[in-house]
């Protein structure tokens, strides 16, 4: 049961506590909390497909760019996809404060496994953090929004410096990491001491685990400052069933694809079949088994176009750990002044053109006022802007034919393109689907988000492993053709969507 009394006593001390910068003290909790996660998953992404495309003599896994792609595919995917029972886990048994340090403390370890040396290790390491992002990426958000009473005008300020958070960890991360990975410097030192060289690459997966750790400290010290936000629900053993359900049959899955000596491309196909399952599955359970009025069916069509459009973008976008990062190591020209930028360092761009741009894009909507586009025009506009990065790098790639390195001026051109694409699509995907899905389902489409995102993620890691499989102008100009048909097909659905938001506000 719930106390009102005690509930406007919460309500009253959020608008009250000032502590941060006009918001309430907790938000420098998340804040630091999401910049250390992100520095410590970026920081991993940003030299994970190099660590395993990398000659077993240069301390990599040596692993063929096929498998490579396909393991980082499953991974990033399964990020997003273990975000569901992430959130189950906290709405129903941990809550999201203890979720979150549950979900740190497995990324940690995660991290502290890459960076052990061993097949075994890397393994379980990826799994650990993909365990653990689930548990704390939708939690932590979740509370940033808790430290607000309902109706408080600082709660959108508050999640722009919380991303804000997020693009610095970003930003620094492949910085940091990227240097003791690939940097001169470790690698050195590491060779007058009689180690290999190539260790240096488990010092950068070490130099993450270190910022998880960084992250978790501040986080319990901070603690007190959350107030209520985050608190576990009300005790119900019955919601401990499916979980325990869902972890024994991963475990039999699990042991059974060791023994059966299950391939990484076999994994990668086996996950597309289930995302595949899950999303039909989804969908057709939506139209088919609820009792919907045609006005919400055609909400259902909107929502199934928008997961469409998201799916499409995050499969583009989401190559910047992988084919972009490809195409930095080993056709980027990167030598400036006698040094050598380390391929992982381009990942960093997107974050510091985030950090630049959004306070130019927030200014530019609303001087546009009643002229600004649509959300669904926006998804338009993010798909249009994905394909012409890829469209400069199709001129890239006839530039590198040869085994010529062309200028970094290229990527840093992609990289604006798909940026300006984020900012169109990003911000408003989560808000639109949720204004578009039907009342009853409306907690649902938090689900339906980060299954898009799984679901792209998942098609960037299989188009990164085709890397080898063709031309880079023929790879190149297949993903410019897809994104830009995706984008025609956006656009016929504007003026539907956008009515059918008028309609909802």
């Amino acid at each position: 049961m719930t106390d009102p009394d005690g509930a406007r006593s919460g309500h009253a001390e959020a608008l009250l506590d000032r502590g941060f910068f006009g918001h309430p003290r907790g938000l420098k909790t998340l804040f630091f909390t999401e910049l250390w996660e992100r520095f410590s998953y970026y920081g991993m992404r940003s030299i994970l497909i190099l660590f395993m495309t990398a000659a077993v003599a240069d301390g990599g896994l040596g692993f063929a760019v096929p498998k490579a792609g396909a393991i980082y595919g499953v991974y990033t995917a399964s990020v997003y996809l273990l975000c569901l029972p992430g959130g189950y886990i906290a709405d129903r048994l941990l809550g999201q404060r203890r979720a979150t340090l549950v979900g740190g403390l497995a990324i940690m370890i995660g991290h502290l496994n890459l960076a052990v040396p061993g097949i075994v290790t890397f393994y379980a390491g990826l799994g650990c953090v993909a365990i653990g992002t689930g548990l704390l990426k939708p939690n932590i958000s979740t509370m940033v929004g808790q430290l607000y009473a309902p109706g408080d005008a600082r709660r959108d300020a508050g999640f722009s410096i919380y991303y804000m958070g997020i693009n610095l960890g970003a930003f620094l991360a492949p910085l940091v990491c990227g240097s003791l990975a690939q940097g001169t410097l470790v690698r050195d030192w590491l060779a007058a001491h009689g180690h290999a060289a190539g260790e240096a690459w488990h010092v950068g997966f070490g130099m993450a685990a270190l910022g998880m750790a960084f992250g978790l400290v501040q986080y319990v010290r901070g603690g007190a400052a959350l107030g209520a936000a985050g608190l576990p629900p009300a005790p119900d053993p019955r919601a401990w069933w499916p979980v325990l359900g869902v972890l024994a049959a991963s475990l039999l899955a699990i042991g059974g694809a060791i023994a059966a000596g299950v391939t990484a491309a076999q994994l990668s196909g086996a996950l597309g079949s289930a995302l595949l399952v899950i999303t039909v599955a989804f969908f057709a359970g939506l139209f088919l088994v609820g009792r919907w009025t045609a006005a919400e069916r055609r909400q259902l069509l909107a929502v199934l176009a928008l997961f469409f459009g998201a799916s499409v973008f995050w499969s583009l976008f989401e190559q910047g750990g992988s084919t972009l990062t490809l195409f930095a190591e080993r056709n980027t020209a990167r030598e400036v002044l006698g040094f050598t930028i380390p391929a992982s360092w381009f990942a960093s761009l997107n974050a510091i053109l985030i950090i630049v741009f959004a306070p130019l894009f927030a200014w530019g909507w609303t001087r546009l006022g009643s002229r600004e586009p649509s959300a669904p025009a926006k998804f338009t506009l993010g798909l249009a802007f994905v394909a012409a990065g890829f469209g400069v790098l199709v001129l890239a790639a006839l530039a590198a034919q040869g085994g010529v390195k062309v200028s970094p001026w290229w990527l840093v051109a992609t990289y604006v393109l798909h940026t300006i694409g984020e900012l169109c699509l990003s911000p408003v995907g989560l808000s639109a689907m949720t204004k578009l899905a039907p009342a009853r389902i409306a907690a649902l489409t938090m689900g339906v988000w980060f299954l898009a995102t799984s679901v792209g993620n998942y098609l960037g890691g299989r188009v990164a492993g085709l890397y080898e499989a063709f031309t880079l102008p023929q790879l190149f100009g297949a993903v410019t053709a897809f994104a830009a048909a995706a984008a025609i097909v956006m656009a016929l659905t504007v003026g539907p969507l956008r009515r059918m938001l008028a309609e909802r506000e």
